[in-house]
């Protein structure tokens, strides 16, 4: 009835339920029925024009079809070519109309061919004048599709650029709240795609980009030069040819001239596009080579201003040089050819630092482009034939008195280096000698470090020159008698430092670090056996060296196994030496068992461990448990000791070995999970009564941590719930009284956090515990502080880097499973204890992600607002710096307690702790990132307020103060 009534409205009704059923239904289609449907939709076409919407939707349901009959596609597109004016329709509709194109041409692509060029021309009368941009993104890829799947365009490869290019550059800001999420973005690449998809499009498209090139727009000039760059990777010789000059004019003026550094930077990207597309293309006998041209013409407006006295354009010049050498060999050596002998002779000319280090900046530029080529070809290159000035200007730069210039200098060493076979034997001991001057003697340590990294970057290729030549020198500086006192004895002790930095810097390569490794060892027994004031400072230089030989040699297999089992028993040896009886009244003795120099020793042993193999690892724990447990010291060097070694065992006279606990923390907490540690539970054992019983603060908390770090790693089972039960046991004996209920407390924490890692199950209640003495006037604040533990990252035990058992978001699962107690535990909490709750709840709200935070939000804001009147300023600071980012990250939140913020804020700003002053005027800094309707009614109070703090007498705290009440 509805398909055949006379009032449009009606029949369009009818169609409309007619496709809403094919588009639930399409598929279950037989060939005769979508050929019926087919011939119904094309007749209603004709129809009137409110009907003509739902006609679409049934073919576009039926352009899904698989069972559509040969040819129904050509005779649908050829309807809606002649009977539908597209443009008039609505967004919807016409988004209808490129979805049945899009569906025929990925199922139907033979049969739209056979249309030919009016298949092209079809659907850029589609097109003419759409401006969805929801539609332009469908209608873009519709033409990328033609061009790529090789549809026949005929006479009308104009009209199609026409039609695309007519929204270049895209100039689309999207509506606020847009829920269809395009961005300008999206358009500008879409149609940067068809743009540059077809060498066809350049007689039309060049002109345009040098056209938009030289408008006064910035946008446009940078889309100009995105879809130049994007062109040049399928043009050739033949599209550029006309417009060289063109193009070459308009990119030499915008880098000359351009304040912008984005269009410099891709002004220069689109020249080495076209040197590179230049260098790309075959020439013929008869053509002419317009790669040379091209840089002819470049070199001619450039190559003169490196030669100005004033050098005003001598870097936008270098910069062109440069983007066009590193296209290509071929430019590469056409450039440096005409540059490098000019910038040697500009060197040479000038004398002030200033000016030099600029020249020698920018040759530095060409010597890095000649690593992209690799290896240095003999008959071509320029570089091979200046090997001498170049080499000379290098070094000279080495002796300069300026500091920068050295810097640059060095980095040109570097480079020159990285070239294999530019530098002669005679040569290379000459940049050995450089470096070792340099990084040994030269008063600013800036050029220090940068010759020792220098070093480190070049021993892996010339391995041979620096052990035979470097190491043997840095040893012997090393090893020179002690010098004098005052200035003297400071100069040398400098020298010492940079001579034990050297030697690690350049242990990058395995047969180096035989060399160095020896050395560092030797020294630091040296200094054992010293009786300088500075023994202990001395150890900690040894100690960070050998920390870094050992982060170097990880990645080498070979390396690592020779470091540790070099240098993990040498250290053993000389810290169970240390911890016997007789040599602890010596001074000597008691600097490497002092808590600095152990600490120093724990990431040595840690980093010599984390990257051994499992084989290799289980021959390294077969000894070292024992040594502990046992006192089994025959794997270590000089192992003839006065009395046995019994770190575990009681008595005040083995205080000293108890310390060396620290030592097997760092290997056993490192090794790699699959490594089985012999008598494991014994280990435990003992580990667990020490950190209980201990009285040193320093044994019973590496106790603790390596009695973690074992749990954390232990296999889930029968035998992992007794131990965790009798820590439980042991726990809750020592805290309910007695001497040791701090020790227990670090304990608590350690396990804690092992759990926590891991998701056991009992680590809910180990956190319960500690949620408990939170209100323990004695242990409560340490309590609060131990959640800043359980939620940052430990340095050297439960990381990842030591293979521990860490599960993602973890501090996402703490924070849901324990703010709300600790929110329930600080209303109920006497105001005494009430402080312990906040710092924990800050500690664990600083720890936690930055997206998660915002949104728990609205309902911890009020409780961090209350913090911030809290006394302890650990709490305060805390507060503050979790208050910090969510300014920023949740203005309209934080607007609605912009009267508390200010005041609060504005109050800490005089505060008597420095850090709390300076964390208060950043708060104060970062809330102008709320809107400013809110701030004016502050204004005037908080300029006046921080007026007070531009007098303080801590200059950081008046920097702060500046920058925020300027802003205000």
């Amino acid at each position: 009835f509805c398909l055949e009534n006379t009032d449009p409205r009606t029949r369009g009704r009818g169609i409309q339920l007619l496709s809403q059923v094919l588009l639930q239904c399409y598929s279950l289609l037989q060939e005769k029925e979508v050929l019926h449907l087919v011939l119904f939709y094309e007749s209603r076409l004709q129809d009137h024009h409110l009907v003509i919407p739902a006609v679409l939707q049934g073919l576009r349901a039926l352009s899904m079809c698989e069972v559509l009959s040969p040819g129904l596609a050509v005779s649908v597109l050829k309807a809606i070519f002649q009977e539908v004016h597209v443009q008039s329709l609505m967004q919807l509709d016409r988004h209808t109309v490129y979805s049945i194109i899009t569906n025929f041409m990925s199922t139907r692509e033979e049969e739209l061919k056979g249309l030919g060029a009016n298949f092209t021309f079809g659907f850029i009368q589609v097109m003419d004048g759409e401006k969805d941009p929801r539609n332009l993104l469908v209608a873009f890829q519709i033409v990328r599709d033609l061009i790529a799947k090789d549809y026949a365009l005929g006479p009308f490869v104009e009209e199609l650029f026409e039609v695309t290019s007519c929204y270049f550059p895209v100039d689309f800001t999207p509506p606020p709240n847009d829920p269809h999420g395009i961005q300008r973005e999206d358009l500008i690449l879409s149609l940067r795609a068809v743009l540059a998809s077809t060498p066809q499009f350049a007689e039309f498209l060049l002109p345009l980009l040098i056209e938009k090139l030289d408008s006064e727009l910035q946008s446009a000039k940078l889309d100009s030069l995105q879809t130049l760059t994007a062109c040049c990777a399928i043009y050739g010789q033949k599209e550029l040819q006309e417009f060289l000059p063109s193009l070459w004019s308009s990119l030499r003026r915008e880098v000359f001239q351009t304040a912008s550094e984005k269009i410099e930077t891709e002004c220069l990207a689109a020249l080495h596009a076209l040197s590179a597309c230049l260098s790309r293309s075959v020439l013929s006998s008869d053509s002419e080579d317009l790669l040379d041209s091209f840089l002819s013409s470049i070199l001619q407006d450039c190559r003169h201003h490196l030669c100005e006295p004033d050098m005003k354009l001598v870097w936008p010049s270098a910069k062109l040089l440069q983007a066009a050498a590193g296209a290509s060999l071929r430019t590469y050596h056409r450039i440096t050819r005409s540059v490098l002998p000019l910038l040697l002779e500009q060197y040479t000319k000038h004398t002030q630092s200033s000016q030099r280090r600029t020249i020698l900046e920018m040759l530095l530029g060409f010597l890095e482009l000649q690593q992209k080529w690799g290896h240095v070809e003999e008959d071509e290159s320029t570089l091979l034939s200046l090997q001498a000035p170049v080499c000379s200007v290098v070094f000279s730069a080495l002796l300069d008195p300026s500091v920068q210039l050295q810097l640059v200098g060095i980095k040109a060493l570097t480079v020159l280096g990285s070239l294999q076979g530019f530098l002669s034997s005679s040569d290379l001991e000459l940049v050995v000698d450089h470096l070792i001057r340099l990084a040994l003697h030269e008063e600013d340590s800036q050029s220090s470090e940068a010759a020792m990294e220098a070093a480190g970057s070049l021993a892996p290729t010339y391995p041979k020159v620096f052990s035979g030549r470097m190491v043997p020198r840095l040893e012997e500086e090393l090893q020179s008698g002690r010098a004098g006192k005052g200035e003297s004895y400071h100069n040398h002790h400098r020298l010492q430092q940079r001579c034990l930095q050297a030697l690690a810097a350049v242990s990058t390569h395995t047969s180096i670090v035989r060399e160095t490794v020896p050395v560092l060892l030797q020294h630091l027994q040296k200094v054992q056996k010293g009786t300088e004031v500075r023994n202990t400072q001395d150890m900690v230089s040894v100690c960070q060296s050998l920390h870094r030989v050992a982060l170097q040699s990880q990645q080498d297999a070979e390396g690592c196994w020779y470091f540790h089992q070099t240098v993990v028993p040498c250290l053993l040896a000389m810290a169970v030496q240390a911890a016997m009886p007789e040599s602890t009244h010596t001074l000597p003795g008691k600097a490497l068992l002092e808590e600095e120099v152990l600490a120093a020793m724990i990431p040595v042993i840690s980093a010599a461990t984390t990257h051994l193999s499992p084989e290799l690892a289980a021959q390294s724990v077969s000894r070292v448990v024992p040594l502990f447990l046992d006192g089994e010291v025959s794997f270590l060097p000089q192992n003839n000791f006065p009395s046995s070694f019994q770190p575990f065992g009681d008595g005040e006279c083995l205080e000293a070995q108890r310390r060396l606990v620290a030592l097997l923390m760092a290997f056993v907490c490192s090794l790699p999970r699959n490594v089985a540690i012999p008598q494991q539970e014994w280990l435990l054992r003992e580990l667990l009564a020490l950190s209980c019983s201990c009285n040193c603060p320093f044994t019973a908390t590496t106790a603790a941590k390596c009695f973690a770090g074992l749990v954390n790693k232990h296999p889930a089972g029968q035998q992992l719930d007794e131990v965790l039960q009798l820590a439980v046991n042991r726990m809750e004996a020592s805290l309910a009284e007695g001497p040791c209920r701090m020790q227990a407390l670090t304990l608590l924490l350690w396990v804690t956090k092992a759990l926590v890692l891991r998701y056991h199950p009992l680590s809910s209640c180990l956190t319960d515990k500690l949620l408990g003495l939170l209100g323990d006037t004695e242990l409560g604040p340490a309590a609060a502080d131990g959640f800043s533990l359980l939620m940052a990252e430990s340095p050297d035990v439960l990381h990842k880097g030591c293979h521990a058992d860490v599960r993602i978001m973890f501090r996402q699962r703490f924070f849901t499973d324990n703010v709300p107690k600790l929110v329930q535990g600080f209303h109920g909490a006497g105001p005494d204890v009430k402080a312990n709750y906040l710092k924990g709840l800050s500690h664990v709200l600083n720890h936690l992600p930055k997206p998660v935070l915002v949104t728990e939000l609205p309902t911890l804001l009020s409780l961090l607002l209350e913090a911030l009147s809290c006394s302890d300023r650990v709490v305060q600071l805390s507060t503050l710096s979790c208050l910090h980012p969510l300014l920023l990250e949740a203005p309209q939140i934080m607007s609605l307690h912009v009267d508390t913020l200010v005041t609060k804020f504005l109050n800490l700003t005089s505060s008597p702790t420095m850090a709390v002053r300076i964390a208060a005027l950043r708060c104060a800094h970062a809330l102008t990132s709320l809107p400013t309707t809110v701030l004016l009614p502050y204004k005037g109070r908080v300029i006046r307020a921080l007026a007070k703090p531009l007098d303080d007498k801590k200059r950081l705290v008046r920097k702060e103060a500046v920058a925020a009440r300027g802003e205000w």
